[in-house]
Parts: structure tokens; sequence; C-alpha cells
């Protein structure tokens, strides 16, 4: 059961971070764009983020912490696992804290005409994808290294 449930838990994690990957891979041109090319492609880009990828996001976290709870008795495998499902956590939580807030307000913004300041949000939400990428990837060599023991 635990090699199975810990599979499931890299396979989300794996798809979580790939995601992360992508957003860490986009942001060195996107922050040479004009305001109303930034909101077009985050209006229009990032539906399947949004939806798709949101399920995927939770059942990793919910996966780890399932995993470390299966793990319990194991100290070293344990302490691997729940050092992922920290990691996720965290990750999880930056978004609710600084990506969704900007998200929220970015939606609102006319294309053509954003507030002066909108550069500190779109800063706010592409670095803190950038932490999401390095604590989606220490997530997953945390709960890879769970397995060996």
């Amino acid at each position: 059961m635990i090699r199975a449930w810990r599979f499931v838990t890299l396979t989300l994690t794996a798809l979580t971070l790939g995601m992360a990957f992508a957003h860490a891979l986009e942001l060195p041109p996107k922050l040479e764009y004009d305001a109303a090319l930034y909101l077009m492609l985050h209006r229009t880009l990032y539906w399947g983020f949004g939806t798709i990828g949101a399920f995927v996001d939770v059942g990793a976290v919910l996966a780890a912490i399932g995993l470390a709870v299966l793990l319990r008795g194991r100290q070293s495998s344990f302490r691997w696992a729940m050092l992922g499902a920290v990691a996720l956590v965290m990750a999880h939580a930056a978004w609710w804290i600084w990506v969704n807030p900007a998200n929220l307000a970015m939606k609102q913004w006319p294309l053509e005409n954003p507030p002066a300041d909108w550069v500190r949000l779109r800063n706010q939400w592409e670095y803190t994808h950038l932490a999401r990428f390095f604590l989606q990837l220490a997530a997953f060599l945390s709960l890879q290294s769970s397995g060996f023991r």
C-alpha cells in the first residue's frame, strides 16, 4: 500500500512541479512585456492551471500528507515524507497568500489602462510562482527520498 501511495504522491507532485517549472521558465520574457500584453496572456494562457491544475495541486498536498501519515513508524522515511509535505503545504499557502490576490486584482483591470502600480502585483505573481517552483522541487526530492531507507 505504501508503495502505491508513494507512486500516486510522486506523480501528483511531479505534475504540479511541471506547472511551476513552466511558470519559472516564462518569468524572464514576461517581465519585459507591456501591461496590455501581460494582462492578455494572464487572462488567456492559464485557464488549465487554475482548473485542472488546482485539483492536481490540492491532490499532491493531500497525498503527501497521507504518505507522511503512512510512514510515521519509519523514522527516516517519515522525516523525508514530512519535509516534502511541509514544502507542498508552504507552496500551496503561498498561492493563497500572494498569487490569488494578484489574480483577482489583475482580472479586474482594463487591458489598456491598468493602475500605475501594476508592476508591483505582476512581480508578486511572478516571483511567488518562482518560489513555489523551488518549494515544489524540494518537495518532490524529499518525497522521492522517503523511499530510500
